[in-house]
């Protein structure tokens, strides 16, 4: 029943909002030079908690970047985050939470609150981060500009999806309307964790110019009695 009940929300909330939940990021030069050859692990980012965090540290496995909501008709998809965050960590997956306001003003200020309310509500444990600015402007955080310029899109509501390549290099993006647990999210997903990270390339351990080693001299035989 929930993933019949959140589709419905979200289509009412398509409706109210004139919109598929989704908005066309801008797309210049100067944005394209920046991040379209970038790797979400080399952002900095702090915790809910305010402590700074480095998202190299999930370099290697499939991420899930979410703009997430405490107060949202579409706050019921945090059970569903959370059930495949479950199925899915020990296969390399994590999701990376980013509370907003942006839509509706519906996420809680203090992040105790927010903290407290995913806690005991949803019994959340994946990673979540500190509220910020999804829409583009003046503000907007550097981990939803860089994904947005390299999908070409950006929320246009609550729980906007991205799912993040090993190598995070490349992205999809999946509006609100898309449940966690729908048939084309888990597709997708799916296909992500199958994907091997690219190979780091060799590394010659000797320096450059170095000459092998001549080969040692034989040891000299032993006299004849």
């Amino acid at each position: 029943m929930l993933p019949k009940l959140t589709a419905t929300i979200a289509a009412v909330v398509a409706t109210v909002t004139g919109s598929a939940c989704s908005q066309t990021a801008p797309q210049t030069a100067e944005l394209s030079a920046k991040w379209k050859g970038a790797s979400l692990h080399e952002l900095k980012v702090k915790t809910l908690e305010g402590k700074d965090a480095d998202l190299k540290d999930y370099a290697g496995k499939v991420t899930l970047v979410v703009n997430v909501a405490s107060q949202c008709g579409l706050t019921g998809q945090y059970a569903g985050l959370q059930k495949i965050y479950d199925k899915y960590k020990a296969q390399g997956f994590e999701i990376l939470a980013f509370p907003s306001g942006d839509f509706g003003g519906q996420e809680f200020d203090d992040a105790k609150e927010i903290r407290e309310f995913c806690t005991s509500r949803y019994s959340v444990t994946f990673p979540m981060f500190e509220k910020c600015r999804v829409k583009t402007g003046d503000g907007q955080a550097e981990v939803f500009a860089m994904l947005g310029t390299k999908t070409g899109e950006l929320p246009g509501w609550n729980f906007g999806k991205y799912i993040v390549s090993r190598d995070g290099k490349t992205a999809q993006f999946f509006a609100s309307t898309v449940a966690p647990e729908s048939g084309r999210f888990i597709d997708a997903l799916e296909k992500a964790l199958k994907e091997a990270a690219p190979a780091a390339p060799a590394v010659d351990a000797k320096p450059a110019g170095e000459k092998p080693a001549a080969p040692a001299d034989k040891p000299a035989a032993p006299a004849k009695p």
